[in-house]
């Protein structure tokens, strides 16, 4: 990975104005697999000047012109796709075989989504008043990326901002500059023009920072921690810019006495534990109806107990490490602050599970009989751990699902399908997944409240990149 230590800017390799370095670690070996260059404000400046100039032109293509583009970027992403699953396995821990089946095939599904939403686009409307109304590219995009679905989120602000004919900046996190380095060569070997696509590693205080506060950069889109998504939106606001954000969770799953406890109770835990629980929209809160609760609770610690940790060079649907040592430092912290509470340790626990004293693995943890105002029921954790709270009724578990200061998903397990619309209704959610219903390509994601604003995903994610103009006299 030779090109770690340079950008991607203007169509070409460079190197770095900055200075600094950062060393690139295997989470589940803590060995250096490579060393990423950070950048400054002076790479920021140098990208975005690339992209203003590459503007202009690539702003007037044709939707035709886009979309052949966009076959030849499947092309050559079919063809790098074992190269961004090994590269994800590598700097995130990710077990292969899911690296292959969900976070590189994000780079594939994503693209076919967007592929479909982009030729049903109608760039250009009559109005019922007889004006005409147009949607042209916003810009400039600032496009930032966290580490835990690296080509997933990626994917989701990359390739909209080529649909729609804008240009772009990219920030990846620096902890996993694999596989965004990869898809940079992706992008340049599917022959996008120069200065379209720029790619500068970073951290967020420094180049996250002078991105979103940049006058030439028209729309910013994050994904990462609420706390994070403040700054830029703050960091944005004297230029005026939109700002999308998409942000944490902590959503609950509720499961009513009706639905078949065996099956949607072991597929919950399983939910919980996927991508070693670090993603944004994991059912963490499992809300269960008292009459089952106690059942339910059995369920979930034989669950936990048969949740496999291993090796993510090996193929397998067990879970891998955290993504590196403050992760785990944090995940431990919020295990000791549950055993504090009086939450009862259910499976799991603190340190490590046995025979992975290298790296940083995590024993599978729940707890049980938690209350919502416990801060474990409160703060995302973002680790294999879940809470286990009961209620009484119907109304008790909408009010515990949105006691919460987020709102991107929300679960919910129950045989009875006018329930399962009723409660959804009332749930403050971006999604809801019912009886294990999963996310689809090219449907919005995004949530409510504290989770962020804007949606990522299909039409809806196209018209984020995308400015409304009125033709008024020419219809």
């Amino acid at each position: 990975m030779d090109n770690l230590t340079k950008f991607y800017i203007g169509g070409a390799w460079v190197d770095p104005i900055s200075t600094a370095t950062m060393p690139v670690l295997n989470p589940a070996t803590e060995a250096q697999i490579g060393t990423v260059a950070l950048g400054n404000a002076a790479d920021v400046d140098a990208a975005v000047a690339a992209a203003a100039a590459a503007f202009p032109a690539f702003s007037q293509t044709t939707k035709a012109e886009r979309l052949a583009l966009l076959e030849r970027l499947m092309e050559v992403t079919q063809a790098r796709f074992e190269d961004l699953a090994q590269a994800m396995s590598t700097e995130m821990g990710a077990p292969i075989s899911m690296a292959r089946d969900a976070h590189a095939d994000a780079a594939v599904g994503h693209l076919q989504g967007f592929i479909d939403a982009l030729k049903g686009l109608d760039e250009r409307e009559t109005l019922a008043s007889g004006d005409i109304q147009l949607k042209e590219p916003i810009g400039v995009c600032g496009l930032i990326t966290p580490w835990n679905w690296p080509m997933n989120q990626i994917a989701l602000k990359v390739i909209p901002a080529l649909a729609t004919g804008c240009t772009c900046v990219l920030k990846p996190s620096e902890h996993t500059p694999l596989s965004a380095t990869v898809y940079a060569e992706i992008i340049d070997a599917a022959g996008f023009p120069a200065g379209v696509f720029n790619l500068v590693h970073g951290e967020g205080p420094v180049v996250g920072a002078a991105m979103s506060r940049h006058p030439d950069i028209q729309m910013m889109s994050f994904t990462g921690s609420t706390r994070a998504g403040t700054a830029v939106t703050r960091d944005s606001a004297d230029t005026i810019k939109r700002v999308t954000l998409e942000l944490g969770g902590k959503s609950p799953n509720l499961v009513f006495a009706d639905c078949d406890l065996r099956e949607r109770v072991e597929a919950s835990v399983a939910e919980c534990m996927y991508n070693t629980g670090q993603s944004c929209d994991a059912p963490t809160r499992l809300l269960v109806e008292r009459s089952c609760y106690d059942e339910v609770v059995s369920i979930a610690q034989q669950a936990a107990e048969t949740t496999a940790v291993g090796n993510p060079t090996q193929e397998g649907d067990h879970i891998g490490p955290l993504f590196d040592k403050i992760q785990f430092d944090r995940v431990q912290g919020m295990i000791e602050v549950g055993m504090n509470e009086g939450a009862r340790l259910l499976a799991g626990g603190p340190g490590k599970p046995e025979g992975f004293e290298t790296g940083w693995f995590v024993k599978p943890t729940i707890f049980a009989d938690v209350s919502n105002d416990m801060e474990i029921a409160q703060k995302e954790i973002f680790g294999p751990v879940l809470v286990i709270i009961p209620f009484d009724d119907e109304e008790d578990a909408i009010r515990i699902a949105n006691d919460t200061p987020y709102g991107l998903a929300a679960y919910m397990q129950t045989g009875d399908p006018v329930r399962a619309e009723r409660v959804a209704a009332r749930l403050r959610a971006g999604a809801v997944h019912v009886n294990g219903g999963g996310f689809n390509y090219g449907s919005p994601f995004g949530g409510y409240k504290q989770s962020g604003n804007g949606r990522e995903g299909g039409v809806m994610g196209l018209e984020d990149y995308l400015e409304t103009k009125t033709l008024h006299g020419i219809g």
